[in-house]
């Protein structure tokens, strides 16, 4: 009978070892192919789309391969994470975040096999202590990108490059203590609008499009007080070597 009550406890907690490790959601999407819609929804904590850097049972990846593809992504919880690779041209993205200590990790068309060209891209944060990183045509030239932000909260961290030509990258923050970092490189200039209100931010921009035109237009409202202070580098740099900030 003791033996009996003990096998029972030991399955019973198994059992529920089981479901705390796969109660959190997951999706492994591989996807190549034309004029695709796809549209992902996670509701809750501890989610993840991934590939990249996903980890729990291992799943990998998020990758998209082609042309003329529709992704949207709706998040709403913490601890989210939405990781992986795009090849595409000519694609329409719609990337929503609602929650905090969410992961926002993606790069797009990194081996210049599409061009990445002519894209429509929007991310839409709210919430706190947020990491984004999107790196857009590492190796290729975004012609014609239209990439716009929107982010609400405070203690965010935007990491994000892109390889120009003739892109425009449109940011709106609001909120304190969100740190940006933005790099635009390539060989046919830029145009970025960071529209900001909060205070404690550290706004980092370099624009190094080669032998062409950048353009750069910032509008910001702080009220700094105390040990509070926000910070702005801007580095523009057609060709030469820069001084830094």
């Amino acid at each position: 009978m003791i033996k009996l009550k003990l096998l029972g406890l030991f399955l019973m907690f198994m059992l529920a070892s089981q479901f705390a490790v796969s109660a959190d959601n997951e999706i492994y999407i591989d996807q190549s192919g034309t004029t695709v819609n796809i549209d992902l929804e996670q509701l809750g904590t501890g989610n993840i789309i991934g590939g990249l850097d996903a980890v729990a049972g291992n799943m990998t990846p998020l990758d998209l391969d082609g042309t003329g593809m529709t992704l949207d992504i709706n998040m709403i919880g913490n601890t989210n994470k939405f990781l992986g690779d795009i090849w595409a041209d000519s694609y329409t993205g719609f990337f929503e975040l609602d929650g905090d200590s969410n992961t926002f990790t993606m790069q797009t068309d990194p081996t210049n096999t599409y061009g990445a060209d002519s894209s429509n891209v929007n991310v839409d944060v709210t919430g706190n202590s947020n990491t984004m990183t999107l790196n857009q045509a590492t190796t290729a030239l975004a012609s014609q990108l239209d990439l716009d932000w929107i982010i609400n909260g405070d203690s965010n961290t935007v990491t994000s490059s892109i390889n120009y030509d003739g892109a425009t990258n449109f940011m709106d923050i609001d909120g304190n203590s969100n740190s940006i970092t933005f790099t635009g490189s390539g060989y046919a200039g830029g145009y970025f609008n960071w529209d900001h209100t909060g205070n404690n931010t550290a706004l980092n921009i370099q624009q190094l499009s080669t032998q062409d035109n950048d353009w750069l237009k910032i509008t910001s409202i702080s009220n700094n007080t105390g040990s509070n202070t926000s910070t702005v580098c801007v580095v523009q740099n057609d060709q030469g070597t820069s001084t830094g900030c």
